[in-house]
């Protein structure tokens, strides 16, 4: 499989690495649009929304807890956003599943 996510969580490809468990990965983003960027994947590859099955809903449930555990404690207790796009035309350049979480700056709305 030639995922980059994939690769990272394997250890192919660095990262800085924030979170890892038996069933995520979390790590900050590259190119971050925020002083606090960071995403968090499901270790189970699973390209896009649309995809996901039945048995994957306590799967995205934990990434989803993972995601404010991690804001929280990287000091977004104010407030933060997460982001999942679904397919290209929402903007998903990666098809691994994963949530964008962003924080410490004031976000606008729409997002663009």
């Amino acid at each position: 499989m030639d995922c980059l996510f994939c690769k990272i969580i394997n250890g192919e490809i660095p990262s800085q690495l924030i979170y890892e468990d038996e069933q995520v990965y979390a790590f900050h983003d590259i190119d971050p649009k925020a002083p606090i960027h960071f995403l968090v994947i499901p270790k189970k590859h699973i390209a896009t929304l649309n995809d996901m099955q039945t048995s994957d809903e306590p799967l995205i449930g934990h990434c989803v807890f993972t995601a404010q555990r991690l804001a929280k404690e990287l000091g977004c207790q104010d407030g933060f956003r997460v982001v999942m796009n679904c397919n290209e035309l929402a903007g998903q350049s990666v098809f691994h599943i994963h949530m964008h979480i962003l924080g410490q700056r004031q976000l606008q709305w729409p997002p663009g």
